[in-house]
């Protein structure tokens, strides 16, 4: 998610601090050049981007290496969130989150875009040790949203093409995209293997879920004055509850449907009357589907 001061993306902070401090855990890269897949991480904007590659003053969750994971949250059923992908740099390096919405496409952040894209599916747990039901994939393309604006994080979303169509199991599936907007109030689900402690990084061993509150667009724009439009919407606000570095690009579910993916925030995550932002799915559900008819 990206800060109200400066915005850098968590998965600059996240590179910095694994050469830094020698992490090997998974990192979660928001760039604004690169995004959440496999083998590469992308650029930041200006707010706080959550994937593994912002900035320590930022919390860009989706943009230029955002780190940021889930604060207080609970261990992912081990088949709850057979949709939940994670974008790897080299052979295990998590970076970004992101969501399989078509047997050959993945969603997520724009920000978290790279040139290389490795894409792990079906893995519950933080280890690179082979889990049973995990497939692997390299992305073959990238296609950020035309609008994406870098550093506002406005139209932040990206689709990744596999390298080739997944096999459905019931730890790999798709899952459909909501094409009605958020109302204040709906009880949500967000997933990641972000940080779990924030500005102190501290990596969960599995796929951390969290129960969050959407807020209304009043709420939402009273908390970042000037920084919110139609393509976010904000939901949590709860102290020490929170996505954050390295959950950028991952699944925001409500009543069953994908409604939005991990964006930006402040830094640190999980302050009082500071809540994550999240991408507005629903505002682009035609441009999803007209790109993968397109390019398939």
């Amino acid at each position: 998610m990206a800060a109200a001061g400066p915005r850098w993306t968590w998965m600059v902070s996240a590179l910095i601090i694994a050469l830094i401090l020698g992490v090997t855990e998974p990192v979660l890269a928001n760039d604004a050049t690169s995004c959440d897949n496999p083998s590469d991480a992308g650029s930041w904007p200006s707010g706080s981007t959550r994937d593994l590659g912002a900035r320590a003053q930022e919390d860009t969750r989706a943009d230029e290496g955002s780190s940021s994971r889930i604060v207080n949250g609970t261990d992912c059923n081990r088949l709850g969130q057979p949709w939940q992908g994670a974008l790897l740099m080299g052979p295990n390096q998590l970076y970004c989150g992101a969501a399989l919405v078509h047997p050959q496409w993945l969603l997520t952040a724009a920000h978290c875009r790279k040139p290389v894209f490795r894409i792990r599916l079906g893995h519950h747990s933080v280890s690179p040790v082979y889990e049973s039901g995990q497939q692997l994939f390299h992305g073959i393309k990238s296609i950020p949203h035309p609008g994406y604006s870098h550093p506002s994080h406005s139209n932040d979303l990206m689709l990744i093409k596999l390298n080739r169509r997944i096999r459905e199991t019931q730890y790999v599936k798709p899952i459909h995209i909501s094409s009605q907007c958020p109302s204040a109030g709906t009880r949500c689900m967000v997933s990641g293997w972000g940080t779990t402690s924030s500005p102190n990084i501290k990596f969960p061993k599995v796929l951390q879920c969290l129960n969050i509150t959407v807020l209304s667009a009043k709420r939402c724009r009273e908390a970042y004055p000037g920084q919110i439009d139609s393509t976010m919407f904000c939901a949590g606000d709860e102290a020490g509850r929170d996505s954050c570095q390295g959950d950028s690009g991952g699944p925001v579910v409500c009543n069953g449907s994908l409604q939005g993916l991990v964006s930006w925030g402040d830094f640190p995550c999980a302050q009082p009357n500071r809540p994550g932002v999240y991408t507005n799915l629903c505002q682009f559900t035609k441009w999803i589907q007209d790109t993968i008819q397109s390019n398939s």
